[in-house]
């Protein structure tokens, strides 16, 4: 097998076409409880990752939103709360059972949103369809990212922009030895107490290892048509938020 032919799933190596399975596999196993995990795991904290994401985005009235990787509407209930309401999102996710758990939320919040089951290498919209796309820790788990990003550029309208947030690695070398410890000792056990999964929660912890550093993913958000990239690293470097405009 060719290394072309291979990717990672957390630190091991699969076959590309078994990783759309496994990662659907983790999150349908946690989706009832993603979000209480969110909260036990960052202590909080990721709400304001996400508001930060949102206050850069500064979405305008009548905004066309497209949220992937969107699971439980976390950033897209943002968004439409800051334009109250005057705007339209479509959350497209490729677990069904975040999809529910997100529509539950919506319907219980008053907010009407579009829910699709949709892969992001291969996104089931027409060119130009969206003023905005954002995504939240997924990037990482999407086999080919390099495609997803071009598939993402090709359904902004011009004058779009896109805003990734995802984890990093802290700059200071006392803070990576603290967060390491704290991400493979803690959180899956964590994991196994609060989702009975331990495994799923372990190969998140190890995802975020083998993603990119933040200049190195600017340099695919470029390669992928993106203007006007730019980088903000927030909580010591814990996480990225990625912008780039489709001019």
């Amino acid at each position: 097998m060719t290394d072309e032919q291979k990717t990672h799933f957390g630190f091991q190596e699969i076959p590309e076409a078994e990783k759309a399975t496994r990662v659907r596999g983790v999150f349908s196993s946690v989706a009832a409880r993603y979000d209480l995990m969110n909260d036990l795991m960052s202590g909080g904290v990721h709400r304001l990752w996400k508001t930060h994401l949102v206050d850069w985005l500064a979405p305008q009235p009548e905004i066309e939103l497209l949220d992937l990787a969107g699971g439980t509407g976390d950033i897209a209930f943002r968004v439409l709360e800051r334009v109250r309401r005057d705007g339209h999102a479509t959350i497209c996710d490729m677990t069904e059972e975040m999809l529910i758990e997100g529509a539950a939320r919506a319907e219980k919040r008053g907010l009407e949103l579009d829910w699709v089951r949709g892969d992001a290498m291969a996104l089931p919209f027409a060119d130009g369809s969206f003023d905005a796309a954002t995504i939240a820790f997924g990037i990482r788990n999407v086999t080919r990212p390099e495609v997803a990003l071009a598939e993402i550029f090709r359904v902004l309208r011009r004058g779009g922009r896109f805003i990734c947030l995802e984890f990093s690695q802290p700059a200071i070398p006392a803070i990576e030895w603290l967060y390491d410890r704290y991400s493979f000792n803690v959180i899956p056990a964590l994991g196994q107490a609060v989702t009975r999964d331990r495994a799923s929660y372990q190969y998140l912890v190890e995802s975020i290892r083998r993603f990119p550093d933040p200049d190195t993913f600017a340099g695919q958000l470029g390669s992928a048509g993106f203007d006007q990239v730019r980088v903000r690293t927030l909580s010591l470097g814990i996480v990225a938020l990625h912008s780039g405009w489709r001019l």
